[in-house]
């Protein structure tokens, strides 16, 4: 039992360089993850419902009676994101199909993984469990309205299959593990272990796949994608940061504002693109979904060894 315990908590927290190893093996041999075209929705509702399991109610509770700084959050998350990542599309020279996957991407809540990462960097959890939880399931609705508004001016969208898709793979299955949560009794310390690595592999065979699929588009443009995630995550952090400040945010909320802005659920990006559009679409977000995991594992090991930020909240 200790065995699993530690070899869980070891894959979820490498899941950085485990993307990057999944990502060079798709790209080197893709017929290992292309057989996974049927099921990465599958995957996504995995992440989701371990990411339930993981989630404590009562700590979510108590940081909701304080809905201002919630509020603000949430509204900077769906606006300054989306954004920047309509610009990033803007100013782009790639395809409308791959400049869409910015826009996907951007318009997406933030990352469950940025909760450990607040963690790390001794940042404010609980606000960051709330603002993660609050954006998630508004995710339905303002995912696919931003995308409609947004990547309307580069393809078709199609709102209401990617609500409905929404529902099913990321409200319903995380709804079903805080559900589950409350009945595991004992199991519930196993249980906590275990869900962080089966949402870090399910979330590398996702980035995996996209990556597979897009093989030979890597090698055309692979360099303009790349250059505009790095630039896309620095002032998503950036602005989280900045405006944390402007709203008279302390120390560890301005840290906490800034990841969560720069890090989105890529994998649910990921997973709408691939459903819903080409597969290049992908693309962006399965860079990115690396990207923001190795920036603020990166930022989050250098503040604690400052010591700049006081300790975890």
């Amino acid at each position: 039992m200790n065995a699993l315990i530690i070899s869980c908590r070891f894959i979820a927290s490498q899941l950085a360089p485990i993307t990057l190893l999944g990502a060079v093996a798709a790209y080197l041999h893709p017929p290992l993850f292309l057989i996974f075209r049927e099921s990465f929705l599958w995957f996504f509702a995995a992440t989701m419902f371990a990411m339930g399991i993981v989630l404590d109610t009562r700590e979510l509770q108590e940081t909701l009676r304080r809905p201002g700084r919630i509020g603000l959050g949430v509204l900077t998350q769906f606006t300054v994101m989306p954004a920047l990542g309509f610009a990033a599309a803007l100013l782009s020279p790639l395809p409308p199909e791959i400049a869409l996957g910015f826009i996907i991407v951007a318009c997406a809540p933030g990352a469950m993984a940025s909760n450990v990462m607040v963690y790390l960097a001794g940042g404010a959890v609980a606000f960051s469990v709330a603002l993660t939880t609050v954006a998630t399931f508004l995710s339905p609705l303002l995912t696919p309205a931003l995308v409609q508004m947004l990547g309307g001016v580069f393809l078709e969208i199609p709102f209401w299959p990617m609500m409905q898709t929404i529902m099913l793979t990321v409200v319903l299955p995380l709804g079903a593990g805080m559900l589950l949560r409350n009945y595991l009794g004992a199991s519930l310390p196993l249980a906590r272990n275990v869900s962080p690595a089966v949402a870090a592999i399910a979330i590398v065979v996702i980035c995996s796949y996209a990556v597979a699929a897009n093989q030979e588009r890597i090698e055309v443009v692979g360099g303009w994608v790349i250059a505009m995630v790095v630039l896309l995550n620095a002032l998503g952090y950036l602005a989280g940061w900045s405006l944390a400040r402007l709203y008279g945010f302390d120390a560890q909320h301005r840290l906490t504002l800034a990841i969560e802005i720069g890090m989105q659920n890529a994998g649910l990006g990921v997973a709408l693109a691939l459903k819903h559009f080409a597969p290049e679409t992908a693309l962006p977000g399965a860079l990115f979904a690396f990207w923001c995991i190795l920036t603020a594992a990166g930022a989050s090991s250098w503040l604690r060894k400052r010591g700049s930020v006081p300790a975890p909240v």
